[in-house]
């Protein structure tokens, strides 16, 4: 009788172990099974590809910039709309001729995402900025970036002059890029801003206007009186 107790007892607990472990095993299968239709429904919501576009420099989009009232923000607290950066200067011509266009981008994608920023290149007063946006009937906000920001832009365009536009989409990869103002390019940059903002597809590589010779780039950093040189601020 007592070897049967035992024998009996000894089967409860293997009872028990295999149980256990069975369970722990399904438990285990079923979380498994879960993350993977997780992810797939996930990546079916959303039908996103990897992007062939490049990240932004995270010294580009995380570096401070001033806003006119004096408060600052990232670039990558605008995740979510499509950017269009702009470098300028009170002082530059071709700045000023392809501001009518910015405008014209700015109102007609605003509400779709875009959103203009205009880069002050040349750390100008407050008043001046002021004055010169009132002016031009400017609908997009003007900035300060600093020096160390400033060059990493022109680390990316290779081009020492402005103005310069620098195209970001939703998730902060690099799609375009745009020296000079001709009136061409202008127009192309125009078209592109548009299709990404209507989600359309803009080929393997980020937009690039047609190169600026060397020689005229310092050229196109000058006002139409005679402006001053780019220089570190």
């Amino acid at each position: 009788m007592k070897e049967f107790f035992s024998n009996l007892l000894l089967l409860i607990v293997l009872s028990f172990a295999i149980s256990a472990y069975t369970g722990c095993g399904s438990s285990a299968n079923l979380e498994r099974g879960s993350k993977t239709e997780s992810n797939a429904a996930t990546a079916a919501d959303t039908g996103k590809k990897p992007s062939v576009y490049p990240k932004l420099a995270s010294a580009i989009a995380q570096s401070d910039i001033k806003n006119l009232d004096g408060t600052t923000f990232k670039i990558a607290d605008k995740k979510g709309k499509v950017l269009l950066l702009n470098m300028w200067a009170t002082w530059c011509g071709p700045c000023r001729s392809e501001m009518p266009a910015l405008v014209k981008m700015q109102e007609q994608y605003r509400d779709q995402g875009l959103e203009v920023i205009g880069l002050n290149a040349d750390s100008e007063e407050l008043d001046a900025i002021n004055k010169f946006a009132a002016s031009m009937n400017l609908n997009y906000p003007l900035v300060w970036p600093d020096t160390a920001l400033q060059k990493e832009f022109l680390k990316i365009s290779q081009f020492d002059g402005i103005p310069q536009s620098f195209l970001v989409d939703r998730d902060g990869n690099l799609t375009g890029v745009f020296t000079g103002a001709n009136p061409k390019d202008v127009q192309k940059m125009a078209e592109i801003v548009g299709k990404l903002v209507r989600g359309e597809d803009l080929g393997p590589e980020p937009a690039k206007a047609e190169a600026v010779p060397a020689a005229s780039s310092a050229a196109s950093l000058r006002s139409d009186a005679g402006g001053k040189d780019f220089e570190d601020k």
